[in-house]
């Protein structure tokens, strides 16, 4: 069976005064049926540039794209609508991406009536199932978006997304802006509507808690790059790049007898225009030498388990 999505070498450069910026250089990943790939990195890294680029909301700079095996890189026209009822966002705001002016009633039909495929009458039954799928009380049928509170909101946003039957949605830190309490009622929502409809799912996150919980893999961006790929009990048990290492030591610990202890980065970031050959993370890596600075590959260390780091079995 093929994977649900797939890229090869995917980039998307932005023009800039100094040069070109390299948001996602080079990235390759694949996405299972029924599978999350849990995508982390820090603040500018290209975790949400890198989700809006499979799903053509923004167009690529080079690379391929993949869903369920077909090349979907350059498709347009009716080809491009077909591919984008295929894949859907949740967006990390679900105020700022829900017409402050339509009801809730509308938002969700929305997209049934835009597709042309459904008549009046199951529009209006389909919007009820949405709305009973994500778990909306039907009395908020006609609520404007301002009359609910975050939760609400995104549902809103997540029954929006499945209106079409989509195969892969991006989560692009969907619970970030909800309470902590609040957060597992959704996250929770969304593993069950995996489980029930088979989806893959990218889900962008900086949380590290969250990933570990929803996430069967994960990858770890830096600068653009993926600097680690692999399943979510691998990367927590046996990370290898210095970053991910970096990263993981920052999680809390609640055991007294054992607390943790942050591993503090130094130096600077690099600019991710028009960057240098070699690794990326060279300024803030205490094993770097001289061999950094050639361009690195990814390595396959272990089954499933990809590095971008040359000084393996050295650090």
């Amino acid at each position: 069976m093929k994977p649900v999505i797939e890229t090869q070498g995917l980039k998307k450069y932005f023009p800039t005064a100094y040069g070109m910026l390299h948001a996602v250089d080079d990235v390759t990943i694949t996405i299972e049926k029924g599978r999350t790939l849990g995508v982390v990195g820090e603040s500018g890294c290209g975790k949400s540039t890198l989700g809006r680029t499979i799903i053509h909301l923004l167009e690529r700079t080079d690379g391929k794209i993949f869903l369920h095996g077909e090349d979907i890189s350059d498709v347009s026209g009716k080809q491009l609508r077909a591919a984008r009822e295929k894949m859907q966002i949740v967006f990390q705001d679900p105020y700022s991406s829900i017409d402050p002016r339509k009801t809730i009633e509308y938002t969700i039909k929305e997209p049934l009536a835009v597709s042309k495929r459904y008549k009046r009458r199951e529009i209006d039954e389909l919007t009820t199932e949405l709305m009973e799928l994500v778990g909306i009380d039907n009395r908020l049928r006609l609520s404007y978006p301002h009359e609910l509170d975050g939760g609400r909101r995104q549902r809103v946003g997540i029954a929006r997304a499945l209106a079409l039957q989509p195969d892969f949605i991006v989560c692009d830190e969907p619970v970030s802006a909800l309470d902590v309490s609040i957060q597992a009622q959704v996250l929770n929502l969304l593993k069950r509507l995996q489980q029930q409809r088979g989806l893959a799912y990218m889900f962008v996150t900086h949380d590290l808690s969250v990933v570990r919980h929803i996430s069967d893999d994960i990858c770890v961006m830096y600068l653009g790059q993926v600097v680690e790929l692999c399943p979510s009990k691998e990367l927590f048990k046996n990370p290898l790049h210095p970053y991910t290492k970096a990263l993981l030591s920052a999680i809390p610990s609640i055991d007294i007898h054992n607390p943790s202890t942050p591993e503090i980065l130094e130096g600077e970031l690099s600019s991710p225009i028009n960057p240098k050959p070699g690794c990326r993370f060279i300024p803030r890596c205490k094993y770097a030498t001289d061999e950094c600075h050639q361009p690195q590959e990814q390595t396959e260390v272990s089954p499933g388990h990809f590095v971008r780091c040359c000084r393996l079995g050295q650090i």
